[in-house]
């Protein structure tokens, strides 16, 4: 079969079309003949060597990208009870989604090829009013938003919450699933971007181009900080009592730098902070499912790819950081 492979670090020109040998499915595994991936910024991370410590300190011990996937079941493994071949399932590339030591971006890999091989406890059916595009958009970002908002966070229902980055990946579940659960809530973007975040159900929107939403005088319950532009203190001042910051990123920093790693553990050691460490779930899958069948919640897709020829030019428009909502390609 054809997928994508890179065998050294470095910008998108190291990932290549190649014939690799087809998966085979045993025990919980699910072969998925692939219809569409989406672009994670993990996919980015693994390829130009940003988190090497976790992928091979001098080469890729896996060779392979792509987390998100949706796509017909072609074969099953002998434990897998949930699903059989021609069901149209999505969900990420996850070899065990028993295995709770890792987070949801480190993962197995492999949706960029023409088959790929998944976990049954990864995947759920596939909302029949959603393309296979819009499927494959959802699992790692929309398991972020909602286990930062829920797991994490412990939203209510007539919570103020404010998402800092509403027009992301993440956000763009987050801003919707937050106003599913009942909460009042404010997201912020820039000032091209404020129909789309009131689009998606956003009660108000602040543009940080033209306003500091730290200094506006109010008050949340939850803050859901992807941006990580503010202090954890000035954070601190426009949170409730017994309000909570959700620390998810910082824009336009690696995981490794020292402003992450320094936030993140910021984050820990606060009483109102968490970091979100989001991991596969297919009971969170199922609901947003549910949410997507009844149109609650809607994928957010920026650019759409065409074959597995574009998806270095798919990688190259995440990694550049153009990118709002979500990158896929059609497989």
């Amino acid at each position: 079969m054809k997928a994508i492979v890179y065998e050294r670090y470095g910008s998108p020109d190291v990932l290549n079309i190649a014939e690799v040998e087809k998966p085979v499915a045993t025990g919980h595994q699910v072969l998925i003949k692939v219809r569409a991936a989406a672009v994670n910024p993990a996919d980015c991370g693994c390829m130009d060597g940003t988190v090497r410590f976790m992928t091979g300190l001098f080469k890729p011990k896996f060779n392979r990208l792509g987390l998100d996937v949706a796509g017909e079941v072609l074969a099953v493994g002998d434990k897998v009870t949930q699903f059989k071949p021609g069901d149209e399932v999505f969900g990420a590339c996850v070899i065990n989604a028993y295995d709770q030591r890792r987070t949801v971006w480190r993962y197995n890999f492999g949706s960029f090829a023409e088959y790929a091989l998944s976990h049954e406890g990864a995947l759920a059916l596939k909302p029949k009013n959603l393309s296979f595009e819009q499927a494959a958009s959802v699992a790692c970002t929309a398991w972020t938003a909602i286990q930062g908002l829920r797991t994490f966070g412990k939203i209510q229902p007539g919570q103020k919450v404010l998402i800092s980055s509403a027009t992301g990946g993440v956000g763009t579940f987050a801003v919707q699933i937050a106003k599913a659960l009942g909460a009042e809530v404010t997201g912020v973007c820039s000032t091209k971007n404020i129909e789309l975040v009131r689009s998606l159900g956003a009660d108000n929107v602040v543009d940080y181009t033209k306003e500091d939403y730290t200094k506006q005088g109010r008050r949340y319950d939850l803050i859901f900080d992807s941006i990580g532009e503010h202090s954890m203190l000035a954070l601190g001042r426009i949170l409730n009592p017994s309000g909570k910051i959700v620390f998810v990123g910082i824009r336009d920093v690696k995981p490794t730098s020292p402003a992450f790693l320094g936030r993140f553990l910021l984050a820990k050691a606060l009483p109102n902070a968490v970091s979100n460490g989001s991991r596969p779930n297919q009971k969170d899958l199922i609901f947003l499912s549910n949410l997507l069948s009844t149109g609650k919640i809607k994928p957010v897709i920026q650019k759409q790819f065409n074959g597995l020829a574009e998806v270095p030019q798919a990688v190259q428009h995440v990694k550049e950081g153009r990118a709002w909502g979500k990158v896929v390609v059609t497989v």
